[in-house]
């Protein structure tokens, strides 16, 4: 399978201009790293096209799903012209009903975006003036209440993303939750009223689903890049053999991405004196050295699926009907089901499982340094243990989070319960999917950590004389002893394995072991 061709860092990009082609890196942009976003000509000009189909539509009383008839099973139920209105603001009221705890912001950014590219490819019938109004809550960091529980498929979450953009619901603005009409007002901007089909196309469709999806994919993107430049760690505190990553092993079985994840681990190592040390040292290392190549790489395959369907989502207007223009400046309404979230559920159970697989090895990696019985290390990796835990509840937590992860790794795609009257009888989890995505994504990232933070403590007790560390690996343990002090004793644990998070997922870590070998191969 190709490579991933990753567009460009989010955390430099300032504007994202909408087009025709969007990337799951411009979605954390705008999500995560607060990018400005802005629309092409052309982009105006289709949506533009679109509306006017849609006027036409209203205005001669034609026939049209969730336009001039109701929703659901209230299809069969005529709505007329001069109520076309009234029915979307109705949709955005009635459907806003999600419960729970509330969603990140960078979760309702990434819906927010995902709204705005779903409904401007140019055959939703919204207006320029919709989206441009959501384009100023994501410019000004008005950001919706939106709770994040009881979701099947989407339309709640998205109901509540919409209600402050029409001056109602509860929304932040400068880190403070109001009312959307006092967000609105705080932030210079007007409530919204909406025009025929508007509400529909806000709610309906994959935005929700497909707006975390781009972040957990991300993330399991990143985090897995971590744990490769963590693993190279291990193959020198444990005394690796590295023979185990010999390209010749790896040339006969037929999977690239386990192939280019020992090369990389190789490339890590390359220059250690450590590694050159104990090639060979033992026949065969322990599972968790011996197969790490082959564990993550069928751990990236996974990922990289995912990554392609999710794009490929992105870049689809999921909404219904779809108003498809003719050669005449007309339109043909086609009612469907794009709105169908398969791809993403799917990829999102699946993209679980795979960063689970890779928690169980990381988990493992950890618990071998500060198990006694296994490593050649003082008891939990501190001077004097006994008097001192040092590492042993840290193992702990990252066994607590592997746990977690195995539970929230259960399918939701097999899953059906049938609502609307039974007008939808199989339904779609996949807003659960990619939410619960979200939360693995972050734990593998916690795992990450905590093993980082291990590793660099075991090599505090290695005794190799003069024998340096690959140089990689010994700037990135410089790295963290300037945050991370060597564990002498007992302390609150909690703040260091934070600031390794941190390093995690700013980059820092990846960052530095790329500027000395290059772009790791994904």
């Amino acid at each position: 399978m190709e490579l991933l061709r990753i567009s460009r860092d989010p955390k430099k990009m300032r504007t994202v201009v909408m087009d025709d082609d969007f990337t799951i890196e411009e979605v954390v942009a705008v999500a995560r790293y607060h990018a400005k976003v802005e629309f092409s000509p052309a982009f105006i000009e289709r949506v533009n096209k679109s509306r006017a189909i849609i006027d036409r539509f209203v205005e001669e009383d034609r026939p049209v799903y969730g336009v001039t008839t109701g929703f659901g099973d209230n299809v069969t139920k005529r709505v007329t012209p001069e109520d076309a209105a009234l029915l979307q603001l109705n949709i955005a009221r009635s459907h806003a009903v999600s419960m729970g705890e509330p969603l990140k912001e960078e979760q309702v950014r990434a819906i927010q975006i995902a709204q705005i590219n779903n409904s401007g490819r140019g055959v939703s019938g919204v207006s320029i003036q919709l989206l441009e109004h959501i384009r100023d809550l994501l410019n000004h960091n008005v950001t919706p209440y939106v709770p994040g529980e009881g979701v099947v498929g989407a339309l709640s979450t998205e109901g509540q993303t919409t209600l402050p953009l029409i001056g109602e619901g509860k929304a932040y603005y400068d880190g403070k939750l109001m009312s959307g009409a006092e967000a609105l007002k705080a932030a210079g901007l007007t409530p919204y009223v909406l025009k025929s089909k508007e509400g529909l196309s806000l709610l309906n469709g994959t935005p929700g689903a497909t707006g975390l999806a781009c972040l957990a994919t991300y993330d399991a993107v990143s985090a897995t890049k971590a744990s490769e430049v963590i693993a190279a760690f291990s193959y020198e505190t444990n005394k690796g053999n590295i023979k185990h990553l010999d390209p010749r092993l790896h040339s006969v079985k037929n999977h690239s991405e386990q192939q280019e994840s020992a090369d990389n681990i190789l490339r890590l190592l390359e220059g250690s004196e450590i590694s050159k040390k104990y090639e060979g040292y033992r026949m065969q290392d322990v599972y968790s050295l011996r197969c790490a190549a082959q564990m993550i790489g069928g751990t990236k395959r996974a990922i990289k699926e995912a990554y392609i369907a999710v794009t490929e989502e992105l870049n689809s207007c999921s909404d219904n009907p779809i108003i498809y223009p003719t050669t005449d400046g007309d339109g043909v309404p086609l009612m469907g089901g794009n709105f169908d979230r398969a791809y993403l559920c799917i990829h999102m159970d699946a993209l679980c499982i795979a960063m689970t697989h890779l928690g169980k090895l990381i988990e493992r990696r950890t618990d071998r340094l500060t198990n006694r019985h296994f490593s050649d290390y003082p008891p939990f990796l501190v001077k004097n243990p006994g008097l001192n835990s040092g590492f042993m509840i840290i193992q702990y937590t990252s066994a607590g989070l592997v746990a977690e992860m195995k539970v929230l790794s259960h399918p939701v795609s097999v899953d059906s319960i049938p609502t609307s009257a039974n007008q939808e009888d199989p339904v779609s989890f996949g807003f659960y999917a990619s939410r619960k995505a979200c939360e693995v994504a972050k734990k593998l990232e916690y795992l990450n950590g905590i093993e980082l933070m291990t590793q660099v403590q075991a090599m505090d007790f290695m005794e190799e004389g003069d024998l340096k560390h690959s140089p990689v690996i010994q700037a990135i343990y410089d790295l963290v002893r300037s945050k991370v002090p060597t564990v002498e004793e007992d302390r609150h644990f909690y703040p260091d394995i934070v600031s390794v998070c941190g390093m995690l997922t700013s980059g820092e870590v990846l960052a530095c072991a790329e500027e000395l070998v290059g772009e790791l191969k994904f």
